[in-house]
């Protein structure tokens, strides 16, 4: 039996609905992007003329969802499908787009630029709670125009795995997808067999922009994955209940399908998201608080009612340090995640708001992972008899003899989840007698363990060559003569 956490019954997921389909209607959405209003246009929504404003009806948004896949795979470097979207299949990538990263040693957020980046590459791909890589920090000694396509770039030649990334202009979404293509060997190929997803986002409340809908066409055409992510703020920039939040949400997203699947029916695209509440107090986005957990929560029941594949941004922390606050709010985070049967969730590593990233809560996220995907799993019989068959005659009242017994050893491993080292489950007298160390110390090792091992994936030399000279050229025309420097790797 797998546990499940539900916050809403059907009665209201079907309110929710009904209230979405009502919003697209009236106010209706703003569409920014001429394409976009176009195809909807042409399909029968309802165009105000000098406005952007977009009515679409219910029909029409039915039709959309006719056509979406209910299911997919995201497929690693050898071609094997290693995440499955759609139904209860739970999986976890680092979160994205970080803009700062913690220093270890003195505890500064630091400006991201390659080195950083690579260095939760590496983390991330030795780390088997990670499912997917994600385009982790924003490289800011690259020109803004590359910035997109250069994280992808690294992800491609330092993983194997599968990818999260995403694109913050038209521009540059098209270049990623001719990435995909040559690293694939064929835009066939690419699509066959996609090795990335990109998040699109939004803007709440009710507004597509022109590059989120652009991109969302883009994707449809060339047919790699999209994943909406949409992000209200409950107080803010959407109504201040979560059943409001909720609604305005679905409604999002429910545009976005349409846009996706106009463009190219039958094109892979999740449900997905970062809602979060607004901190009247602060003036914050807390993406560790139980609200904003409660709301992915429930719009990921909404997205299954419709039998789609969803995501959500979990596993975060709003604390500027990995302390026990990080510890709190991502883990449980976390966890009500994986009960809700979320199949991508992102978040893990990242601090202070999603905007800094840490390697060290990186692999302590990965133990909370670790125990989120064992609780999932839930109580399973092993036996014919529950305990009766562990006692005979003459068991011995003291301690038993449990551990004498062969079933123990078989056992143990499939009904108890071992963690690593991160984790400190010694004696007091052992754990002083290692150094007396925290959790944050334990984990500092664990990156420097990690960063020893790594070992650069095979790849093909031609495709890599194939990429770098793209990414170069990509480079000067933005006005950046050389790539900077990679250290350990640099294609010829």
């Amino acid at each position: 039996m797998q546990p499940k956490l539900a916050l809403l019954d059907d009665e209201l997921i079907a309110k929710i609905l009904e209230e979405a389909f009502e919003l697209l209607r009236c106010p209706a959405v703003k569409v920014q992007n001429p394409e976009a209003r176009e195809l909807l246009a042409s399909a029968g929504a309802k165009l105000y003329p000098d406005t952007q404003v977009v009515g679409i009806s219910k029909s029409l948004v039915q039709k959309a969802l006719e056509s979406v896949p209910r299911e997919f795979y995201l497929y690693d470097y050898d071609g094997n499908p290693v995440i499955h979207y759609g139904g209860d299949s739970i999986h976890f990538d680092p979160g994205s787009s970080g803009i700062a990263m913690l220093n270890p040693d003195t505890l500064e957020h630091e400006t991201t630029e390659t080195p950083h980046l690579i260095r939760l590459l590496k983390v991330a791909e030795q780390l088997p709670q990670y499912d997917a890589q994600s385009t982790a920090v924003i490289c800011h000694e690259v020109p803004k125009d590359i910035q997109d396509s250069y994280r992808l770039y690294l992800a491609l030649l330092y993983s194997k795995k599968p990818i999260v990334t995403g694109a913050f202009t038209n521009k540059t979404v098209q270049e990623m997808i001719e990435m995909l293509t040559l690293f694939g060997g064929s835009a066939e190929a690419a699509r066959e067999k996609p090795r990335a997803i990109f998040d699109v986002c939004p803007a709440p409340p009710l507004i597509w922009s022109n590059f989120g809908a652009g991109n969302l066409i883009a994707l449809a055409k060339a047919g790699i994955p999209a994943e909406i992510v949409s992000v209200p703020l409950a107080g803010a920039a959407a109504p201040v209940t979560m059943l409001g939040t909720v609604t305005q949400h679905t409604a999002e997203v429910l545009a976005g399908i349409t846009i996706h699947q106009l463009a190219k029916p039958g094109s892979p695209i999740v449900w997905g998201g970062a809602a979060a509440i607004f901190d009247m107090r602060k003036g914050a986005t807390p993406m560790g608080a139980v609200e904003t957990a409660m709301l992915d929560c429930s719009y990921a029941q909404v997205a299954k009612s419709l039998h789609m594949p969803t995501h959500a941004y979990l596993g975060a922390t709003d604390s500027k340090l990995v302390d026990a606050q990080a510890g709190l709010e991502s883990g449980i985070t976390a966890m009500v995640g994986a009960l809700s049967g979320i199949n991508m969730i992102s978040g893990a590593g990242m601090l202070d708001f999603l905007a800094c990233h840490s390697a060290e809560k990186l692999v302590i996220d990965a133990e909370a992972i670790a125990m989120a995907k064992r609780m999932v799993i839930g109580i399973k019989q092993h036996t014919e008899t529950l305990a009766t068959g562990f006692y005979d005659e003459k068991i011995n009242f003291k301690g038993g003899d449990f551990l004498k017994q062969k079933i123990t050893m078989q056992l143990f491993r499939e009904e108890q989840h071992l963690p690593s080292s991160v984790i400190d489950r010694d004696s007091t007298r052992a754990w002083k007698a290692a150094g007396g160390l925290d959790a944050f110390g334990r984990a500092k090792l664990r990156v420097k363990e990690l960063l020893a091992s790594y070992r650069r994936p095979e790849l093909d030399l031609d495709k890599v060559n194939r990429l770098h000279a793209f990414m170069r050229d990509l480079a000067q025309k933005a006005g950046l003569e050389q790539l900077p420097a990679l250290e350990d790797y640099q294609p010829t």
